[in-house]
């Protein structure tokens, strides 16, 4: 193929509707709280402080408890190592090193996932059957820490 008509078709490919740069999933920053419960979900607040302490928490949590690392990574990167390739139903898990998607999402939101789940993918409900409330907070003190140097430990 020459250059100049593989130039043209990458950039074809990038700029066609429902495509990212790179092929990033659009689907990503759409809320996954429900329509009639999402501005709710957005005035809930993180009751446990940033601190370094509950970060690393939180950390432990991801780790342990509440396996987190089993579908989300060490890295956060939504690749855990128990995940075979082709046996999950939905989109990957999330991606916590992604800022784009970080700032896109409130703590009320993150919260009402692990307390409801995620209809379409495999995050399943995580409070109160897993964890706590404070706990889950905790968690996403870790999670926010991907990408957030002042939550602690990054």
């Amino acid at each position: 193929m020459r250059p100049s008509l593989l130039f043209a078709v990458v950039v074809a490919v990038l700029e066609s509707p429902g495509l990212s740069v790179f092929g990033a999933d659009d689907a990503v920053l759409k809320p996954r709280v429900p329509f009639d419960q999402i501005e709710e979900a957005r005035t809930w607040r993180n009751p446990i402080p940033a601190t370094e302490e509950s970060v690393e928490k939180g950390e432990r949590l991801f780790h342990g408890k509440a396996f987190c690392v089993t579908c989300h990574g060490k890295d956060g990167k939504g690749f855990g190592g128990d995940i075979e390739p082709g046996t999950l139903k939905g989109p990957l898990p999330r991606n916590f090193t992604d800022k784009e998607w970080q700032s896109a999402r409130t703590d009320g939101e993150l919260f009402w996932i692990l307390r409801n789940g995620s209809k379409g993918t495999a995050m399943a409900s995580f409070v109160p059957l897993i964890l706590t409330e404070e706990e889950a907070w905790q968690v996403l003190r870790y999670v926010r820490s991907f990408v957030n140097d002042e939550q602690g430990v990054r």
